[in-house]
């Protein structure tokens, strides 16, 4: 948990930073700036932002419907509650386990705490954007290294990138938005080539999704690597994105620094709980699972019928090659109000589509068929 007991001298220079920062950083638009987004059509079936359509676990529904008592009150017994939970889960300590207003936020301080203006950051591309963008705010450098031939992190090419400059190298597994997968013995591997003072940070927000045997969560790694940071969330398979919670899991030291930049009680109480009772809710997570992979597999089959091309994914969602620029799709995917995720001007050619209930699947191949015939729509 973070140290909450700073020094006047020490709190006025993490503030001085801070400040420094703030007005350091850019003015450039950015994809998580609220001020971007649009509001959601009324009635729009949404397979955009990799959410779980079948929402949080009954029990977390029920904290939050009694959650009147804990309005009055800073979370700190909560918080500890659920760090604790957490730590149990994976037999760790409170010490190795740091909360955040979403795994966006752990990505965010993980930037702060390792890049300033004379870093950099190793990514794939595409990958998920957070880390990037946040490094551009704090001027460091980005370094993008272009994912296989079959869509997948290129490892060897990206741990060669990493010199004494690199403060971060940021690992997406399953990656969002290819949904491909990085091994166990690709990952360490990896770990072998990459210096000791750059922060390998591995974002596993689909990693329930997984059930291929070649893969082993970054997790069994922090013992041997204490340079190795995982970020886990609540958004997907426990169904809470809108709630904002999620975690970074390490080794004690790692913690401690990223938990120095963390907001004091960055978790709202109602969320705490909510957090809590999903992770015992073990039949809910196996449920939604097994309901989303199911609607994979049919997405899957029925692209396959019907002739198309798309990557396997390992995920909540699948890249489709469409053949041309995809934002013309995109757009008459709108106005049929469903939405589908954004271009990736690195996979121009490519839409990616989040798994929904099987009905909004299916309502989504009955639109592409229309929007974009093959000639072979056989029924699926």
């Amino acid at each position: 948990m973070p140290n909450l007991n700073f020094s006047r001298r020490e709190f006025s220079a993490a503030f001085t930073k801070s400040l420094a920062l703030a007005f350091a950083a850019p003015a450039l638009p950015s994809l998580f700036d609220a001020r971007h987004r649009h509001p959601v059509p009324a009635g729009a079936i949404r397979l955009n932002f990799n959410e779980n359509p079948y929402g949080p676990s009954p029990k977390a529904a029920a904290v939050l419907n009694s959650c009147a008592s804990l309005t009055s009150r800073y979370p700190e017994d909560s918080l500890l509650e659920l760090t604790d939970a957490i730590a149990q889960k994976y037999s760790l300590t409170r010490d190795n386990i740091a909360l955040g207003c979403g795994s966006t936020e752990i990505l965010r301080v993980a930037d702060v705490t390792f890049l300033d203006s004379g870093k950099q950051v190793v990514a794939a591309d595409p990958t998920f954007e957070a880390v990037l963008e946040y490094a551009r705010a704090m001027r460091a450098n980005a370094v993008k290294i272009p994912l296989t031939s079959d869509y997948r992190h290129d490892l060897p090419r990206m741990a060669a990138a990493c010199t004494s400059k690199t403060g971060v190298l940021y690992i997406c597994n399953p990656n969002n938005p290819t949904g491909t997968l990085v091994t166990r013995d690709e990952m360490a591997a990896c770990l072998q080539a990459v210096p000791p003072t750059t922060l390998v940070l591995v974002d596993e927000a689909y990693n329930d999704f997984i059930a291929d045997p070649s893969y082993s969560s970054a997790l069994e790694f922090i013992p041997k690597y204490p340079n190795v940071l995982v970020a886990r969330t609540f958004s997907k398979i426990y169904g809470m994105a809108g709630m904002r919670l999620g975690y970074a899991i390490g080794a004690k030291e790692q913690i401690a620094r990223i938990s120095a930049q963390l907001l004091q009680d960055n978790c709202n109480a109602a969320v705490v709980g909510a957090g809590l009772a999903s992770l015992s809710d073990h039949a809910n997570i196996v449920s939604c699972r097994d309901r989303l992979v199911a609607s994979r597999s049919w997405l899957c089959a029925a692209l396959t019928r019907d002739g198309r091309t798309f990557i396997p994914s390992h995920a909540n969602f699948v890249m489709i090659d469409m053949g041309s620029d995809v934002q013309p799709f995109i757009d008459q995917f709108k106005a049929k109000n469903i939405l589908v995720g954004r271009r990736f001007a690195s996979m121009p050619n490519f839409m990616r589509v989040t798994i929904g209930t099987q009905p909004e699947t299916e309502a989504f191949v009955a639109a592409l068929r229309q929007i974009a015939p093959t000639g072979s729509s056989k029924a699926a």
